[in-house]
This record gives C-alpha cells, structure tokens and sequence, in this order.
C-alpha cells in the first residue's frame, strides 16, 4: 500500500492514530469478551468526557483529551482481566502457541517484535514497524514505496490464528473482535512504561508472581 492511500486516522468503536513507521501497543481480544452493554458505556463515558473537554476550551484540551484515552484503555483492560465470563480460548496451550507463532512469523519483516503477553481472552503486543523504512530513503523515494499499515498486520495476524484456532476447538463462527485497541508510542518514556505494562499483566491478573515465568510472554533481547 503506497503512503498516500493510507489513513493515519480513523474512527471505529476506538479512535485509531496510526503514523507511519511509529512504534503501537496493541490489544486485541476475542469475541463477545466484553458484555456489549459494558462496551457501550465505556465509549459513553468517553465521548462525553472529550466532549465536556472541548467545550470547556481549556489551553491544556490536549493533554485532557489524552488522559481521557488512556483512562478509556484503563477501563477496558480492566474488564478483560477481571472478568470470568465469556470465551476464554487462549487458556488452551494449543491455541496460545498458534499465536505466538503467527505474532513472530512477521518479526524482521513487517516489524520489530518488542514484546508481548497472551492472556486468556486477549493479547498485548508491542511492535515496531519502522523497519518497513529503509534508513537511506528519500523524501522522494517514500512516496513509491510499499508499506503495510497496522490495521493489515493485524488481519494478518488474526486471520490465520482464528481459522486454525477454530479448527483445535472444534467450533466456527468470528473468533477475534473485530477491532484492536492501538496506541502509537510517543516517546522512550512511553515505550518503556508499555513493556513494563505488557509485561506485569499477568502478575497484575495475578497469575504468576513474576512475568519470567509466565508462559506466554516475551521480551526481545534488546540493546
């Protein structure tokens, strides 16, 4: 996809800010993981919020707008921690190990693979994807150049990992939801806090008291 057909922000449920070759925190869950109604009243709370926040006119509505986000994220991975309806697949070890697999298939390709962690019903990853930029490109060259956008990594992600987990679970039907929740890193502070974020989930769901020995979590070796 050439950068020019690429939109670096949309709107779903979630709003999506997706620079070209920025680093993303994502979390992806499964279907129905969330009761609609709980949904609903969470993406409420933040239209209004933000809504409030602009008519209020504040010189500082940026930053107000950001923390309502991250606040909205909060919430969200809250729920999916604590909750003990709804599908829970990526317990299976069969089924967490697809995709762990199809997460490192594109690692050196599509992006650096930073880190991740696999819950029962959702997955964070951290991922780089200025690797798709080659460091001697020109401003002239870019605008011809082919890159794959993060809503196309992650159907590439959650396209095979859905067709083969149905297959170990016996079941059919949409076994992803649709949308993933992304957030571009803003700064090397950010990135850090992301990985210590990512990485203390299931410590934080109290799982395990140390993220070394969760099964289904990553760090890169990094410099």
């Amino acid at each position: 996809m050439k950068p020019k057909d690429i939109k670096s922000f949309y709107r779903q449920s979630l709003p999506h800010i997706q620079p070209l070759g920025a680093s993303f925190f994502v979390t992806f869950r499964l279907k129905d993981s969330i009761p609609r109604a709980k949904l609903f009243q969470l993406r409420q709370d933040y239209e209004e919020s933000v809504a409030r926040i602009r008519a209020e006119g504040s010189p500082f509505q940026k930053e107000l707008i950001e923390g309502e986000r991250v606040r909205l994220f909060t919430e969200y991975d809250n729920l999916l921690d604590a909750i003990q309806s709804g599908p829970h697949y990526l317990k299976q070890p069969e089924v967490a190990q697809l995709v762990k697999e199809e997460i490192h298939r594109f690692d050196g390709a599509l992006y650096r693979l930073i880190c991740y962690c696999i819950m029962s019903n959702h997955v964070h990853i951290l991922i780089d994807t200025s690797i798709q930029i080659p460091e001697c490109l020109s401003f002239d060259d870019f605008e011809y150049m082919d890159f794959e956008p993060l809503q196309n990594i992650m159907k590439r992600i959650k396209g095979p990992t859905a067709i083969y987990a149905n297959r170990i679970l016996n079941r059919s039907g949409k076994f992803w939801q649709r949308e993933s929740y992304d957030r571009y890193v803003r700064n090397e502070k950010e990135f850090w806090n992301i990985v210590a974020y990512i990485l203390e989930n299931p410590v934080k769901a109290k799982l395990t008291d140390d993220w070394r020995k969760f099964p289904h979590s990553y760090l890169k070796e990094l410099p």
